[in-house]
């Protein structure tokens, strides 16, 4: 089964995109899901669509958690957790990118197994036109899984763009077979992966810890004036890092710390420092594989008192 995510902002054509290569793989007589996965956003705001194809008739159902390719229209939604760009990300996971950044530099910045593509520019151009590029994306893709031909793709371009007249429909095709054409250097193919069951992936639960008033409301008697009072002595929760869990990314969380309080060891390790860490908990919101988690300042202090990093091993007997 081909298992192929879409992600993008609204105005992108990624839902246009999903749905041309679902009509073209069920045009070469494939079982097809697709879908968009939106609420109420507006131009602009993330969105994903997704495609399964099979010979086999499809019985999973819901967002693809273990994709086979990733499709990324904008690469500032990459260092976004809610976006889930990363989710379910494996080795033979392919991530095809458009981004002004080399592949190498993506690389350097996840650190994960997955092959990173970046999508060619047009020939002759610096970017493909804003209202096609959901139909570049579908020209990308046939030619990385080589299993839809450029005649079925046509097809699929007629079907969905009939009703806007024949102008629109042999510029979406003129499109499309470019960013086919550009990705002829890339040596990359996806071929359709042996059967597995997505579901057993499942992503767990995640608890919260929660405290009492005594703790996450305590009463300021007077104001701090004194250079000496670290920043850190207002925390209640503390960001603890599971260095068995981090990927040493070293991006997400060393750049949304609003308080540059994550630095990187020379060894790529994320290190908090926790004099200054405030514990305003956005490193936990934003780390992609949750190798961040909290646990009450309380806690923390009875098991290390000289405010250095926690560590894993600590952690699991903290929990």
């Amino acid at each position: 089964m081909y298992r192929i995510r879409f992600h993008g902002r609204g105005g992108q054509g990624i839902v246009t995109a999903s749905r041309v290569l679902g009509t073209a793989f069920f045009m070469q007589r494939y079982e097809v899901q697709d879908a968009p996965r939106y609420g109420a956003e507006r131009r602009g705001a993330p969105i994903f669509a997704y495609v399964r194809a099979d010979h086999m008739p499809i019985a999973e159902r819901g967002p693809i958690h273990a994709p086979d390719l990733v499709v990324v229209a904008d690469d500032t939604l990459v260092g976004v957790p809610a976006a889930g760009v990363l989710q379910g990300l494996g080795p033979d996971t392919v991530i095809l990118i458009d981004t002004t950044e080399t592949a190498e530099v993506w690389r350097d910045r996840l650190n994960i197994e997955s092959q990173i593509v970046v999508l060619p520019k047009p020939t002759g151009a610096d970017a493909y036109e804003p209202h096609f590029f959901g139909t570049a994306c579908t020209g990308a893709v046939i030619r990385l899984i080589d299993a839809i031909g450029l005649e079925t793709l046509d097809r699929a371009i007629e079907s969905e763009f009939d009703l806007k007249g024949p102008s629109i429909v042999a510029r979406n095709k003129e499109i499309a077979r470019a960013a086919y054409d550009a990705m002829a250097g890339t040596e990359i193919r996806i071929t359709e992966p042996t059967a597995r069951d997505e579901l057993s992936n499942a992503p767990g639960w995640i608890d919260v810890p929660r405290e009492g008033a005594d703790i996450s409301a305590p009463t300021i008697h007077a104001g701090l004036t004194s250079v000496e009072v670290r920043t850190g002595l207002w925390r209640t929760i503390r960001p603890i890092i599971d260095y068995d869990i981090c990927r040493h990314c070293w991006w997400v969380c060393s750049t949304f710390c609003p308080d540059d309080a994550i630095s990187v060891s020379d060894e790529g390790e994320p290190v908090i420092d926790y004099d200054h860490c405030k514990g305003c908990m956005i490193c936990v919101a934003q780390c992609p594989p949750h190798a961040i988690v909290t646990i009450p300042e309380v806690e923390a202090a009875a098991t290390d008192t000289s405010h250095s990093t926690v560590t894993a091993s600590t952690l699991r007997g903290v929990r």
